[in-house]
């Protein structure tokens, strides 16, 4: 199983729409999983009408409409593991022992906020991942999403694809 991972899109506030290279990648994906702060309906809307199956939650930025769409956290299983979708996690201090107490049940959680790129697996085994965002890498390097392949209970292909610097 294919998974698109991304979060942070701020659509249309930090770009006017998701980066080509992205979108490119909704065909090939079994499931997009968005970690909040959409912004906008439009890219929920988009990512539905192009998706098989769309997992997301909304974030700290997503107004009523979004809320009333999507939960605080999501929980799935996908390719024989517990995934969970939540936007914040709080400090990188201390991170993995933390969101290990509060999702004890999970495999995997996908987080975003920060706009920084996370991979990382707690004492627990429960792997984290933040694909930062594709439309505003704030002080990171580059604009950013992740894939993954998720099957057989193993998650694998964890990429983490940099985006070109946006032009004009």
């Amino acid at each position: 199983m294919r998974l698109l991972i991304m979060s942070d899109t701020h659509l249309p506030e930090r770009a006017r729409e998701l980066p080509a290279a992205l979108l490119a990648e909704l065909p090939t994906a079994d499931v997009v999983i968005h970690a909040g702060d959409w912004v906008d309906t439009a890219t929920l809307d988009l990512l539905e009408a192009r998706s098989r199956r769309v997992i997301g939650v909304y974030g700290n930025n997503d107004g009523p409409a979004l809320r009333a769409r999507l939960p605080e956290i999501a929980r799935a299983g996908l390719g024989g593991l517990r995934f969970g979708v939540v936007h914040e996690t709080g400090s990188a201090q201390g991170r993995e022992q933390r969101c290990a107490r509060r999702f004890p049940d999970l495999d995997v959680l996908v987080f975003g906020h920060s706009h920084i790129p996370w991979d990382s697996t707690a004492p627990t085994g429960l792997r984290l991942l933040n694909p930062g965002s594709p439309t505003d890498r704030r002080r990171e390097p580059y604009r950013t999403y992740m894939t993954a392949t998720a099957s057989d209970g193993r998650l694998t292909e964890v990429t983490l694809h940099r985006l070109p610097p946006r032009t004009g």
